[in-house]
C-alpha cells in the first residue's frame, strides 16, 4: 500500500513533491520492516521532516532516527521538523539501507530506504515487497535482490535487442577453436 504525501521544496515556487512511502497494513503480523521510504536526494536534513510529517498520524511523534552513515554523506545530530527536534543518530552496524524511527507513543518503525537514484519502476517493486506484512526480508535482502533481477532483466532486453539489431538472423560463424576454420552453427549447436 503506498501512501503519497504532497510536500514543497524549500525556497522553490514549483509544485509540491510527493513524499514516497510505502508502509505496511495494520495487521498482527510482525516483519522485519514496517514499509519503504524513497527519499529524493542524500540530503538527509531536507528529507527528513516531510517523512516524519507523513508518518505523524501512524506512528505519532517521532523523536529519534538512526540510520547508517554510509549512505548518508551528511549525518545532522537534530533536525527541525514541525513543531519539534528530531534527534539523529548513527550506527555502522545498523543495515546499510534501513532506517529505523523511533515514537513515544508507537515504539519503532523500521523503514528500507531506497536509494534516490533508483530506476521508477524497481522502486515501485520495492515498495511492495518492502510493504508485505510478516514478511521476514531486511533491508538489504530486498535490494541486493532487486539488484540480481534487475540485472537479469537488462541481459534478457539486451539479448532480444541484439537478435532485432541484427535482423533476427543466426550469428555469424566464429573460428573453430582448434583448426581455425571457420564454421557455420547449426541451429541446434548454437554457442553462446
Amino acid at each position: 500500500m503506498a501512501t503519497i504525501v504532497e510536500r514543497a521544496v524549500a525556497g522553490a515556487p514549483v509544485t509540491p513533491l510527493p513524499t514516497r512511502l510505502s508502509l505496511t497494513p495494520k495487521t498482527a503480523l510482525a516483519g522485519q520492516l514496517d514499509g519503504s521510504w524513497w527519499p529524493f536526494s542524500r540530503d538527509l536534513e531536507a528529507e527528513l521532516p516531510p517523512l516524519v510529517n507523513a508518518l505523524r498520524g501512524r506512528f505519532g511523534r517521532i523523536t529519534r532516527v538512526t540510520v547508517n552513515p554510509v549512505r548518508w554523506p551528511v549525518v545532522p545530530h537534530k533536525v527541525a521538523v514541525t513543531g519539534h527536534t528530531v534527534h539523529v543518530g548513527w550506527f555502522t552496524e545498523q543495515d546499510l539501507d534501513k532506517m529505523i524511527l523511533l515514537s513515544y507513543t508507537v515504539g519503532r518503525c523500521d523503514l528500507l530506504v531506497i536509494p534516490p537514484e533508483t530506476d521508477p519502476a524497481a522502486a515501485a517493486r520495492l515498495m511492495t515487497a518492502a510493504a508485505v506484512p510478516g514478511s521476514v526480508l531486511t533491508a538489504g535482502v530486498l535490494l541486493s535482490d532487486e539488484a540480481a533481477t534487475g540485472r537479469r532483466m537488462r541481459d534478457a532486453r539486451s539479448g532480444e535487442d541484439s537478435w532485432e539489431t541484427d535482423g533476427g538472423s543466426f550469428p555469424s560463424p566464429v573460428r573453430h577453436p582448434v583448426v581455425g576454420a571457420r564454421m557455420i552453427p547449426l541451429p541446434g549447436n548454437m554457442r553462446r
